[in-house]
């Protein structure tokens, strides 16, 4: 059973392919809001994905996030999650990202929805 409390943290380095010029977001090579977005909603996937039941898995519905920082290319940024809220099927994680220096690059909060993997696919059918 889930319960608040359950936290994850995850390092990446930066490379071209996190890049605001190559997300299409921005035109410098500097780590994406796009990219920091998808390392914190894995971070929070990660972390609760071994407490659901075989055949379920989550997805995200809601983020609200502020990048804060820039990164460059070679940069490491760590994410950390912390599920803060469970209520029936939604889960809340507060998320943050900082780099080596220890400098805040993003944080906020995101939501994900506990689903049944093949039906939820099978609405969209």
């Amino acid at each position: 059973m889930l319960e608040s409390g359950i936290k994850n943290q995850k390092t990446i380095t930066v490379q071209e392919k996190d890049t605001a010029a190559a997300h299409g977001s921005g035109l410098l090579p500097v780590f994406a809001t796009p990219a920091l977005i998808a390392l914190m909603e894995n971070t929070a996937m990660e972390s609760v994905q071994p407490y659901l039941s075989e055949g379920e898995g989550t997805v995200g519905t809601r983020i609200d996030v502020k990048h804060m920082a820039a990164t460059a290319v070679g940069g490491e940024v760590t994410c950390e999650s912390a599920l803060v809220e469970v209520d029936r099927r939604r889960l809340v994680f507060a998320v943050r990202a900082a780099d080596v220096h220890g400098t805040v690059v993003g944080e906020g909060t995101h939501e994900r929805f506990i689903v049944n993997n093949e039906k939820f696919m099978a609405k969209l059918k």
